[in-house]
């Protein structure tokens, strides 16, 4: 399984493709996708979405897996943050990729099994069950390797499949 890890952002995207098979990883390729400050939000949204096509479209994953949003206490920051987040969604979407969400608890339980996990721990244990030299950076990318990292851990779980049943409703226009 090819699996495209997401932690979204405006700023940075960062993202990662790993393959799963057989209970082990192997890195595909993994970066960020950064965007400037001073842009218009729409100009950034729209950069986001160009570029994390071109990664579908080179890395052509099985499916994406993205970290659910942790709200933070600065609004605006966090209302332009699922912004992005749908584009995301959005591009996927498109892209015709089933879509799995978890909880950075969710995240850091599967990769370093403890729920409260510093970021030091992740990007550790990322890098070493990946084989990688030196650790992904920015955090950003770690973030993301190990959202695919969580969902190779738990994505084939039939209890998962169970919980997440997909929804035939498709949203109309009157």
């Amino acid at each position: 399984m090819r699996i495209l890890g997401i932690d979204p952002g405006i700023a940075i995207v960062g993202w990662g493709v790993v393959d799963y098979v057989g209970g082990k990883f192997r890195p595909v390729a993994y970066g960020a996708i950064r965007t400037e400050a001073n842009t218009p939000t729409e100009d950034r949204l729209n950069s986001v979405y160009e570029d994390l096509t071109t990664v579908i479209e080179r890395y052509k994953p099985d499916t994406l897996a993205i970290e659910e949003l942790f709200w933070n206490t600065n609004q605006k920051t966090g209302i332009i943050v699922a912004e992005a987040r749908g584009v995301i969604l959005l591009c996927a979407t498109r892209h015709g990729l089933d879509i799995n969400e978890y909880t950075p608890l969710q995240i850091k339980q599967a990769v370093v099994g403890y729920g409260r996990a510093e970021k030091k721990q992740v990007i550790s244990m990322v890098t070493m069950m990946l084989g990688l030299t030196k650790p992904p950076s920015p955090d950003d990318t770690a973030d993301a390797i190990a959202v695919a990292i969580c969902h190779a851990h738990s994505g084939s779980s039939r209890l998962r499949d169970f919980y997440n049943k997909p929804t035939t409703m498709k949203g109309k226009i009157d």
